[in-house]
């Protein structure tokens, strides 16, 4: 038998079928399932797709048993409320809006995916994610986008380093979702038509301000003004934790053109408001930034295609990495809003290079 590889499993169809291609390579797969968020309350006929619930819980259990694995399932609640939720939360409360699902992957996923392996003597982890993984002559590990660009998740993954990279497999990487169900189906396994989790798992309904809300002091909350480029007040707001730069829907102003959030300035409660165009920036400053390979840094500045968000397209830019762990991105011609708080990741062709998180957008 191959070595043990520990496979992530969350009640969906893709880490299903990541297990099952496993198992019938030969591998040791244990089965490993994290309750991260609450029992989600919304009815289920209003989530268009659940996750980390006792019920997908039971569906993975029933896949192992399918497949003859073991399974189990890892109380990871406290932490990931610590780690994950009280970020998005006080991101949000600062003006920023967050990415929660990149943050779970290096917070929590990968990281106690690691520690559980070591006490298992598992040589290796494996997800579900759709990405690539392949070692070069030279011995480093290159993390690529997956074979099916429309499910491609290595925007998700730009922390993981040349050691981690090592002992992890995404058995997915070359396949689309239409052959993994197909998989599934011929496996017969519970999850094969299972629809795709389409919420962030603690938010169900998708209402993020009401969430922020509830788990924030009132003191913590920002209300104010909306206004425009010239400090005209336009309208009140309940508070900051309610926009986002970019956003056009939702601003309640009355105004015969359309305005977008251009700005939130989180200490004085004012959201600035401006026409499409003003959107516009010529790159922007990441911190948190990490590299998949380090030496990628020490070649100065780099040709790079840069993706601002998870569905936008990668935009051709320069980039320079210093030495405490930010980027100066500078697009090649003038790019689309930029909103600090998101993921931004460097990539080279179909190879991700690193990523970090957007600090603010550069003018001029």
């Amino acid at each position: 038998m191959k070595p043990r590889v520990l496979v992530a499993m969350s009640g969906g169809v893709d880490s299903s079928v990541a297990a099952a291609i496993l198992r019938e390579d030969g591998y040791d797969v244990v089965g490993v399932a994290m309750r991260l968020a609450p029992e989600p309350s919304t009815p289920i006929a209003k989530r268009r797709g659940t996750c980390c619930s006792h019920d997908d819980f039971e569906d993975a259990r029933r896949v192992a048993e399918r497949m003859d694995f073991p399974f189990y399932v890892i109380d990871l609640r406290a932490d990931f409320a610590a780690r994950v939720v009280d970020n998005f939360v006080s991101e949000y409360l600062g003006g920023r809006t967050p990415n929660p699902c990149v943050m779970c992957n290096r917070e929590i996923k990968f990281d106690r995916l690691w520690s559980r392996a070591r006490a298992l003597d598992a040589a290796y982890v494996a997800t579900g994610h759709y990405a690539r993984i392949e070692q070069g002559a030279d011995g480093r590990f290159h993390l690529l986008r997956a074979a099916d660009d429309t499910k491609d998740q290595s925007y998700f993954l730009f922390t993981l380093g040349q050691d981690e990279l090592s002992r992890t497999i995404f058995p997915l990487g070359s396949m689309t979702k239409t052959e993994v169900r197909a998989r599934a189906r011929a496996l017969g396994l519970a999850t094969a038509d299972k629809p795709e989790s389409q919420e962030i798992c603690f938010v169900p309904d998708g209402d993020y301000a009401t969430f922020v809300e509830r788990r924030s002091d009132p003191a913590q909350l920002r209300p104010g003004s909306i206004i425009d480029g010239e400090g005209k007040r336009l309208a009140d707001h309940a508070g900051v934790h309610r926009f986002t730069v970019g956003q056009r829907r939702g601003l309640g102003i009355a105004s015969g053109e359309r305005l977008y959030v251009r700005e939130i300035r989180a200490e004085s409660g004012e959201v600035v408001a401006g026409r499409r165009e003003v959107l516009d920036s010529s790159g922007l400053i990441a911190n948190r930034v990490s590299l998949v390979d380090d030496s990628i840094a020490s070649g100065g500045e780099l040709s790079v295609e840069v993706k601002i968000r998870y569905r936008h397209r990668a935009l051709p830019a320069t980039m320079r990495v210093d030495s405490a762990r930010r980027a100066e991105i500078r697009f090649v011609s003038s790019g689309p809003a930029v909103t600090p708080g998101q993921a931004c990741v460097f990539y080279r062709g179909e190879e991700v290079l690193g990523g970090g998180f957007i600090e603010r957008a550069l003018e001029g």
